[in-house]
Parts: structure tokens; sequence; C-alpha cells
């Protein structure tokens, strides 16, 4: 159990939980509404980053090939969400990753077309082969781009009890260094 700063049990809006989920886990499930079967829900597996290793910022980026399903919408309808679990840290031990103390979390927000020639193009670039090193090598025909998820809302489960209130200002601003964790 953890204490008020966001951790397990009791208290706290699970500020730690959410930014272990996003800043060590590399590979998760990308969801969005659109033109896809009729527009019904679709999920996707995708690699992301939110920074080097070790310094991430909360702010999900990803290589998406506009062949696949999850750009070409987004393209069309930004409307998207990211769902990051704790299990794949390998911190949930013998538990079911649906047990609510294995934490998980949905950023729900905008899929966001990220310009490559800007800073922040060159940012998510760096972020991403720093992860994900294959992906420099993925073919150019296939017309890779960079997007982010512009957060707009949170979801967080991290303990028996519901969701934990978390708002987007807490959850990128809170400081992992605080708890020893970085």
């Amino acid at each position: 159990m953890l204490n008020e700063d966001g951790g397990r049990g009791g208290g706290g809006g699970g500020h730690r939980d959410a930014n272990l989920c996003t800043r060590d886990d590399y590979d998760d499930t990308d969801g969005y509404g659109g033109g896809y079967r009729g527009g019904a829900p679709f999920g996707n597996v995708v690699s992301f980053s939110d920074g080097f290793p070790g310094n991430g910022s909360g702010i999900p980026y990803f290589y998406l090939t506009t062949l696949d399903p999850t750009a070409e919408y987004a393209l069309k309808d930004q409307r998207s969400s990211l769902t990051v679990s704790e299990y794949a840290l390998g911190t949930c031990g013998k538990k079911d990753p649906e047990n609510p103390s294995c934490a998980k979390m949905t950023l729900t927000g905008k899929l966001k077309l990220v310009m490559e020639s800007s800073n922040e193009g060159e940012f998510a670039r760096s972020a991403l082969f720093s992860k994900h090193p294959e992906m420099k090598d993925w073919p150019e025909e296939h017309n890779f781009r960079f997007f982010k998820l512009d957060i707009e809302d949170i979801f967080l489960i991290n303990w028996f009890g519901g969701q934990k209130p978390l708002t987007v200002d807490q959850y990128l601003n809170f400081e992992m260094e605080r708890l020893g964790i970085m």
C-alpha cells in the first residue's frame, strides 16, 4: 500500500500508478470510433513513447502507418483513447490483469498528427526510436507518420472501489522522483 501521494488503497488519486503505467510501458491498446466497420469502436495494439527511458513526459507519441485503420481514421476523426496496464510491467505478480489492484488507465483525447519537421516532431522521433529502435528501419513507402495523444480525460483504476479521480494536470505534473521511483 502507498500513501496520499497517489498510491493504492484508501486516499490519493493514483498519480503514481498512472505515471508508472505510461512512463514504463511501451505497447498497449489504442481505441477509437471511426469509419472502420461502419463506425464501430475499434482497438489496436500500438507501440508508444512518452519520452526517453527514465524521463517521460506522460504524453504518448506514436509512429503509425496510414495503411492501418488507427492512423487512417485519426486523420478523419481525431477522437481516440489509449489503454495501458501495470500488468505489462510485471509488477502485478500472479494477479489477474483485471484485478483492480493491478493499475490500468485509459487516456482519452485527440490523436493528432505531429509535423515531422517541427521541434515536437524531432522529439517524437528521438523518443520513439530510443524505445523502439527497429521503427527507424520500417519501410518509407508505408507512409509512417508521428502522432501524439492530446489528453482530455483520464480513467484510472488502481484499487477496489471504482475509478480514481485524476485530472490531466495532476497526471502531467506528477513528480515520480518524490517517491524515489525514478
